[in-house]
C-alpha cells in the first residue's frame, strides 16, 4: 500500500491589503474593544478603557463581544467597527 503525502503549502498569492492610515492622535476619537467573550478579557479592558478616557481623551470607547470565540466577527460586528477610528482585540486567558 502506497502512502500518498500531501504539500500543505499554499502557492497563491496573498491579497494586497492597503492599511489604515496611523492617527495623529486618539483625542476625541471612537475606540472600540473587542471581546473574544471569555471572562478575562473584562478586567483589562475596564483598564484599557481608563486609561484611553484619561491619557488620551477618547471620547467614546465602544465594547462588544464576539460571538464565539474561535470563530471570527460577525460580519455585522465588522460593519460596526469600521465606523470606529481604532480597534483593540483581546483574548480573554
Amino acid at each position: 500500500m502506497a502512502i500518498e503525502v500531501f504539500d500543505p503549502t499554499n502557492e497563491d498569492e496573498p491579497p494586497t491589503v492597503a492599511l489604515a492610515p496611523r492617527l495623529v492622535t486618539l483625542a476625541g476619537t471612537t475606540v472600540g474593544l473587542l471581546s473574544n467573550g471569555k471572562a478575562g478579557t473584562a478586567r483589562l479592558f475596564d483598564h484599557m478603557e481608563d486609561v484611553l478616557r484619561q491619557r488620551y481623551s477618547v471620547a467614546e470607547v465602544v465594547r462588544r463581544t464576539k460571538g464565539n470565540y474561535s470563530a471570527p466577527a460577525e460580519v455585522e460586528l465588522m460593519n460596526e467597527a469600521a465606523t470606529w477610528s481604532a480597534m483593540f482585540a483581546a483574548t480573554g486567558d
